[in-house]
């Protein structure tokens, strides 16, 4: 009897442990979100800033997102943490990806020449550095091809008509029969036009779109249900950006006019290509430095350096950033321009931490410093929360 006894007062006392400690990591759980609130909220208004959205995830899986300010500032309308906004160059991610998996899948090794798959297109002489370069170059931009869009009439176009649409083909001839920056592999130079000319030679080997290997190996899988291409004027549940005065694109000011895009962003397909929001965007990048669907030696090539311009210590892998922190390691990931939005989105291994952010404002003077010192904020923040 006693034996039974002292059975069920053990039970007993590991069931109140449970749930003390179940209630304990729900109020260290409650502060944290709490404090990020607080953190984000004061960040808009000192700053000014029309709206931003932030989503963590935890060494323990768990995620919070969350908001702050408008997402429209003519109707006044709250910025709530599932708003999308258009994630830039942090689309890359999701492409390069695509594209390990297809060397995987051996339709090309990454040292080939892109003249092996291209030496039959009538163009391709034109290209700088067409003999020399290789995917590999177009991947981490060594290529020493320049960015398109500055060139040329390419901004005239788009001001003329905003709703018109561009074939891959018709952004690289603004690079054709150009000097290259520097001889290939030799020096670093970031430019969309690596990823389009990277995109073209992949549909023409595989036969499939970027969008649909997309899709298909990754959205789905991942179930990334707000995240779709960028290749329409209509997005639903689209924050307003703002773009600042000054800008590369002819358009300033509201992004966003009568629920549509003032111009198509069509014409950037692999250079980003697409709309997001930060609960996908945390999941994504956490998921690109883990994923089986790239298997270990092609996440081994990913993350392989050469020396980046972006800010002090920084490289470039495949497709992602590699930018270093002083307490919390390497982080990986990728920031995001498009006219009128800001993204970024990094995983720091070494504490097991994903954050995204974005903004609907690309005005950098307003926001003091740049997306991913907000992001060392952050994670600052959450790593003095898990050490309590």
């Amino acid at each position: 009897m006693r034996t039974k006894t002292t059975s069920i007062a053990l039970t007993f006392l590991v069931c109140l442990l449970v749930t003390d400690t179940h209630a304990q990591n729900a109020q260290k759980l409650a502060k944290l979100k709490l404090d990020l609130q607080v953190l984000i909220d004061s960040l808009q208004q000192i700053n000014g800033l029309p709206g931003l959205t932030l989503s963590v995830i935890l060494p323990s899986k768990q995620q919070l997102t969350l908001a702050t300010g408008l997402a429209d500032s003519l109707t006044l309308k709250p910025m709530e943490p599932t708003h999308r906004m258009l994630s830039g160059s942090n689309g890359k991610t999701l492409f390069i990806a695509a594209a390990l998996i297809l060397a995987s899948q051996e339709y090309y090794d990454l040292d080939d020449k892109i003249e092996k798959f291209l030496k039959d297109e009538p163009w391709f002489y034109r290209l700088p550095n067409a003999h020399t370069i290789t995917m590999r170059m177009l991947m981490n931009h060594t290529s020493g091809i320049e960015e398109y869009y500055g060139l040329g009439n390419f901004m005239e176009l788009v001001k003329e008509n905003p709703s018109r649409s561009f074939e891959p083909l018709e952004t690289l001839e603004y690079v054709f029969d150009r000097a290259p920056l520097f001889p290939a592999g030799t020096d670093w130079g970031y430019a969309d036009t690596n990823f389009i000319l990277l995109g073209y030679i992949l549909e023409k080997i595989s036969g499939k779109t970027m969008y649909s290997l997309v899709e298909k190996h990754l959205l789905k899988p991942n179930k990334m249900v707000f995240t779709e291409p960028s290749t329409s004027q209509y997005l639903s549940k689209l924050a307003t950006g703002y773009s600042r005065k000054g800008s590369p694109f002819p358009f300033e000011g509201e992004m966003v006019k009568e629920g549509l895009l003032v111009f198509n962003p069509q014409f950037e397909w692999m250079g980003g290509g697409f709309i997001s929001n930060v609960k996908d965007l945390a999941t994504w990048t956490k998921q690109l430095y883990n994923s089986r669907k790239i298997g270990e030696a092609m996440r081994a090539e990913m993350r392989t350096k050469v020396p980046a311009k972006t800010g002090k210590d920084h490289s470039y892998g495949l497709g992602i950033q590699i930018r270093p922190s002083t307490q919390y390691g390497d982080s990986y990931g990728h920031s995001g321009w498009f006219p009128g939005y800001l993204t970024d989105a990094v995983y720091f291994p070494k504490k097991d931490i994903a954050i995204a952010i974005q903004f609907n404002t690309d005005d950098l003077s307003q926001l003091k410093m740049s997306p991913y010192d907000y992001i060392l904020t952050i994670v600052e923040l959450v790593a003095n929360h898990i050490q309590e």
